[in-house]
């Protein structure tokens, strides 16, 4: 399949004149802002409504929507009926279409007017991708300058582009136009007010990069971002230095960043591992609150991800460099930290801009085989609605308390139970079938580790189904205990927390997370 004739007409022109004057010999069909460049760059060029006999109308809404451009898209070479009614209507086959789309999005992301955005749906330019697609085995379509070069190479090596690239080629259109009609739609949606769930799901995401690794070695992996999605979070992250990413890393640094941002106001480190937070503490002293999270439970924050939401300076960065992590992620680190972490050559070091900016809204998505579940995001605290329920009120440092572990309690796989003192934790039960064993083990953490629960507050993510769970934490020294309520036993619970003299309150939201 030599090429013969190429369709050029490009929104974004970075590369095409170059791409142009490679085609040395090749008649070129071109309108509007590209014909005139490439004409300025002296490479001869044919205007479409002069081979079409058709002049651009409506502003330019309508220029390449022709039979005699379709026609010579479309032909199928190996069909002798093709190839009669082109001659027969005077359709020139053309083998080569080089074009890219309006940029719809990056206008909606400039916070243009509506009647602007309108204006930059490309009509022509992706019928003409799609059908240049659906004839790959006889048009070359490219859509992307980083495609150009390797037009360049084959057409100057064999004046031809290969099946293998006509293939590569198409399927990158198609990419581009599923990409291009998703925005569309989401973005129309917004306009429309229609904040429901649509009867069909079409997302879109961009790939960030290949992972290292899926959860486990021999699994394969990447990372896709939500263009749409404009708040700090993992996928806004740079990284520093370090090894490649890899699943489980993007997993852990998600939770503990998102976790980070419930403390907004105040220096917070978090310690994750297996998405759970194993460790979280504030302190004025940002090295301090590090420090504290960690000791939670030193063993579960070895080969773990933390985050904090201070620079990183090279006191702080000295406590981190000295046990082993995987991840650390901060909103900037001073010149002397970044040396200091610098030699721990396998340590991910990540920077994200605005990382107490407080969250919007958003969806979160999750697989099953052969479907995807979908549901808002879980925002909300209710730390400010509490129903103190038993006959003894927390008192003002007991609130602080129940306040800190409920935070954190909402980020803990469920059934999970947490220990937290007005501003850290000391114990975290995650993960458990039954929640007295999730009250068990977090206990044991903290005593493990030398912790004593006497005076702590207690954060359960779901009602206590049982008295049990209460009467543990009151043997541990328990004073107060904050959960959601809605059981049918909650009489019993009630009556249980009064016998111990503990203040418990119920916040009416639960925080289930599987």
């Amino acid at each position: 399949m030599k090429i013969k004739r190429a369709l050029i007409s490009v929104y974004n022109k970075e590369g095409i004149v170059e791409l142009a004057r490679a085609l040395a010999g090749v008649e070129i069909l071109s309108s509007g802002g590209t014909a005139r460049l490439l004409r300025e760059n002296k490479i001869p060029v044919i205007d479409v409504s002069e081979y079409t006999g058709s002049s651009e109308m409506m502003d330019g809404r309508v220029k390449t929507l022709h039979p005699k451009i379709h026609g010579g898209i479309l032909a199928d070479r190996s069909n002798p009926r093709h190839a009669e009614e082109a001659e027969k209507n005077n359709i020139k086959l053309i083998d080569l279409v080089v074009i890219n789309l309006y940029p719809f999005e990056q206008t909606i992301n400039s916070g243009a007017g509506l009647a602007e955005i309108i204006e930059q749906i490309d009509i022509g330019g992706p019928a003409i991708v799609r059908g240049a697609a659906k004839n790959y085995n006889h048009v070359a379509v490219v859509c992307r300058p980083d495609d150009y070069q390797k037009i360049i190479d084959e057409f100057k090596a064999a004046g031809k582009i290969s099946q293998k690239t006509r293939e590569e080629l198409a399927m990158t259109a198609w990419e581009q136009i599923s990409h291009y009609d998703a925005v569309i739609e989401e973005y129309f949606r917004t306009v429309f007010s229609k904040n429901g769930y649509p009867d069909y799901l079409n997302i879109t995401f961009r790939k960030k990069q290949d992972l290292r690794y899926g959860e486990n070695p021999h699994q394969t992996a990447a990372f896709y971002m939500d263009d749409y999605y404009q708040e700090p979070s993992i996928t806004t992250a740079r990284q520093l230095q370090g090894k490649l990413l890899s699943y489980n890393n993007i997993l852990d640094g998600n939770s503990a960043l998102e976790l980070l941002k419930e403390f907004d106001e105040e220096p917070t480190a978090v310690v994750v591992k297996h998405n759970n937070p194993s460790g979280v503490a504030s302190h004025e002293s940002i090295t301090e609150a590090y420090r504290l999270a960690r000791s939670v439970d030193p063993e579960a924050a070895f080969g773990g991800v933390t985050a904090v939401n201070r620079n990183v300076d090279e006191f702080l960065a000295e406590e981190i460099a000295s046990k082993f992590l995987e991840i650390v992620i901060a909103p900037s680190y001073s010149e002397k930290a970044l040396k200091i972490l610098s030699k721990k050559k396998n340590l991910r070091v990540l920077t994200i801009e605005g990382i107490n900016r407080k969250r919007s809204p958003y969806r979160k998505y999750r697989s099953v085989v052969g479907g995807l579940l979908v549901q808002d995001a879980n925002v909300i605290l209710h730390d400010n609605k509490f129903n103190v329920v038993t006959r003894r009120k927390p008192t003002e440092d007991e609130i602080k308390a129940m306040k800190y572990a409920w935070k954190v309690c909402k980020y803990v796989k469920s059934n999970s139970i947490v220990y937290a003192r007005p501003t850290r934790v000391v114990g975290i039960g995650a993960g458990q079938m039954k929640r007295v064993d999730a009250a068990r083990l977090g206990a044991m953490i903290a005593s493990d580790f030398g912790f004593d629960l006497k005076g702590c507050a207690m954060a359960s993510d779901a009602f206590f189904p049982f008295r049990d769970g209460i009467d543990a934490a009151a043997a541990k020294g328990i004073t107060t205990v904050i959960q959601p309520g809605g059981s049918i036993r909650d009489a019993e619970v009630i009556a249980a927390a009064d016998e111990h003299n503990l203040a418990m309150v119920f916040t009416g939201v639960r925080h289930f997370r599987h």
